[in-house]
């Protein structure tokens, strides 16, 4: 029995994640021991005691022992790229290479506190509207199975002539209810074949492209884009990363892939000498006017990080006071499809129940 729980605990653990608000107190933490004088490998060891997580257990305690073999820790770290990512590897291996790990972990400290942070302000302002939009479609149709069925009935027996909204309401009614099996197989249809569309590089591409053109989100995602662009490209410049690798790794950090597209582009346009403001400045609807002079100020400066510094912190303010204003921007709009909605079940129900009133 103890056998079949280890194999049952060693199956979760394998295919379990690290939370991300972990992996922030871990480098937080990893910092602070190693600028009070601790080793590396008394570091690893106490902050593996204090891991909640078994998963992550199990990882610091080969990256430690990588590193008690003599091994730097950016190495030890290299076999969970998947966990930690390309923009944390690289940080850290840039931090052993320069002699400053302490710097570049407060800086990795910082980039990653801020991205969790927007991304679960985004999340949580999309709570609201996701509840909201479930109900209605369980309440749509929970109508159509118990609610319109009852009333077609008293339809049928007055054998009248029914209006076009009505006889709608009634066949979509009536093939629901007779078609259960085959209705609900072809919404489980629909929505793998749609998440499956999202995740193919094709199609995702061009979901991306359309959200970017969506009156509401559009402007999110492009706030969203540019502040999590503006930290991570600041984080490894401070890093002395070399400008090409920068840009490469920035763009997997972003979660678009117009924005990824863009960035791997002007990598390749910077590889031949020109500026990053010249690079940028072909796509106007991901970077505004105002970014790119910024960018252009701070490379004639030579104080590119610094100033993308400050345009992180602007852009996260805009994404925290957008994200505290959505659900009162989404609400009304919210509000009348839910009214059009009833309105129309409504007027298929009561017109044709007026109409027979009227004759009798």
């Amino acid at each position: 029995m103890k056998k079949i729980w280890e194999k049952i605990k060693n199956f979760v653990i394998k295919y379990q994640g690290v939370p991300a608000s972990q992996k922030i107190f871990f480098v937080q933490q990893l910092g602070v021991m190693i600028r009070t004088g601790i080793s590396l490998s008394a570091a690893l060891t106490t902050l593996n005691k204090q891991a909640s997580s078994g998963k992550f257990k199990r990882i610091l305690t080969d990256v430690k022992e990588e590193v008690e073999k003599g091994n730097l820790l950016s190495k030890g770290l290299e076999r969970y790229s998947k966990i930690f990512g390309e923009l944390f590897i690289n940080m850290i291996k840039a931090g052993e290479t320069s002699g400053k790990l302490e710097e570049v972990l407060k800086q990795l400290y910082i980039q990653m506190k801020k991205d969790h942070e927007i991304m679960g302000k985004v999340k949580g302002a999309l709570i609201y509207p996701s509840i909201v939009i479930v109900m209605m479609c369980v309440i749509g149709i929970l109508m159509m199975i118990y609610v319109i069925p009852s009333i077609t009935g008293i339809f049928e027996e007055v054998n009248a002539q029914l209006p076009l909204m009505t006889r709608i309401l009634i066949s979509i009614s009536k093939f629901i209810t007779h078609n259960g099996i085959l209705t609900a197989s072809a919404a489980v249809l629909l929505i793998t074949g749609f998440v499956r569309f999202i995740t193919w590089p094709k199609g995702k591409f061009q979901f991306h492209k359309l959200l970017l053109k969506t009156p509401i989100a559009g402007k999110i995602i492009v706030k969203v884009n540019l502040a999590r662009l503006c930290r991570t490209l600041s984080s490894l410049l401070k890093t002395d990363i070399p400008i090409v690798q920068t840009f490469s790794i920035t763009s997997q950090v972003l979660g678009n892939m117009i924005y990824r597209q863009a960035l791997e582009k002007a990598k390749e346009q910077i590889k031949k000498g020109v500026s990053i403001e010249e690079c940028l400045n072909g796509y106007p609807k991901l970077f505004p006017p105002v970014f790119l002079q910024m960018v252009a100020v701070g490379e004639d400066t030579g104080s590119l990080d610094d100033i993308l510094e400050e345009s992180a912190i602007f852009y996260e303010d805009e994404v925290s006071q957008t994200m505290s204003n959505l659900p009162s921007i989404i609400e009304p709009v919210l509000m009348v499809i839910l009214g059009i909605g009833v309105a129309a079940m409504a007027v298929a129900v009561i017109m044709p129940m007026y109409s027979l009133s009227q004759t009798l």
